[in-house]
């Protein structure tokens, strides 16, 4: 099984490794990539409109483009330690195997393209929807180096990728997709909304609780049992595992 994540735009700052090294990265064919990311992010951080192009919240502008313009230097840490939002809160990983964990979990990112957790790379700020001149946009940028680069060995890919980082490499069949849905009771019947943090927080309990089980479902069917049998309601709809959360 593999466990497809995005990014988190919250990161820890802590580094305390050596510098970045893309010949240590995992999947080493997206190396040119990475290099020609790198070179655009940089040179879209020394211009005038960096915060633009980047799309920077305003109070968040000068660390962001600190830290994006040290890449080369700043000390290192593992991804595991490095993003820190609410998916991974939930995700949990120092209460899993880390090696059962680094096998299985695929990390996505504009920046590295596809990472795993045992990878070191330094804090960065730069979202897979952003559009680096000369470059262009990071998702389509990817997608061909993704194709070669990532696993097309059969295993079920279970994909809790947000919509921009999905759209940079389509997962092999058998493949499904976790979505959330909170239903609430409106005028008698039920109602199902799209939720967003939830979600994340969601996706990350779900991952968590299928590593710490040590579940190897190899279906669809498989994995809609598994999670159902760890407490979750969920449905399977077509290429979609739809997590159900109640009021």
């Amino acid at each position: 099984m593999h466990i497809l994540l995005p990014p988190s735009e919250k990161k820890a700052t802590d580094g305390d490794g050596p510098p970045l090294d893309l010949a240590s990265l995992s999947f080493p064919e997206l190396n040119p990539v990475r290099k020609r990311v790198l070179s655009a992010l940089g040179r879209a951080c020394k211009r005038k409109d960096a915060a633009d192009i980047l799309a920077l919240p305003p109070g968040q502008v000068d660390d962001a483009l600190a830290r994006n313009k040290v890449l080369h230097e700043a000390p290192t840490l593992t991804v595991a330690r490095l993003y820190t939002g609410v998916l991974y809160d939930n995700l949990d990983l120092p209460d899993l195997d880390a090696e059962s964990a680094a096998e299985q979990i695929i990390v996505f990112s504009g920046l590295w393209g596809a990472l795993r957790l045992t990878d070191r790379v330094p804090p960065y700020r730069l979202a897979i929807a952003v559009s680096l001149p000369p470059a262009g946009r990071l998702g389509t940028l990817w997608r061909p180096a993704m194709r070669k680069a990532l696993p097309q060995d059969g295993d079920l890919v279970v994909d809790m990728r947000s919509g921009p980082y999905a759209s940079a490499w389509k997962a092999p069949q058998p493949a499904v997709a976790v979505r959330v849905f909170r239903e609430r009771l409106v005028g008698g019947s039920p109602k199902r909304t799209v939720v967003s943090h939830m979600a994340k927080a969601t996706r990350g309990r779900i991952a968590h609780d299928l590593l710490k089980a040590g579940a190897a479902p190899r279906t669809p069917e498989e994995l809609l049992k598994a999670v159902a049998d760890l407490g979750h309601t969920v449905e399977l709809n077509g290429p979609d595992l739809d997590v159900i959360l109640h009021d």
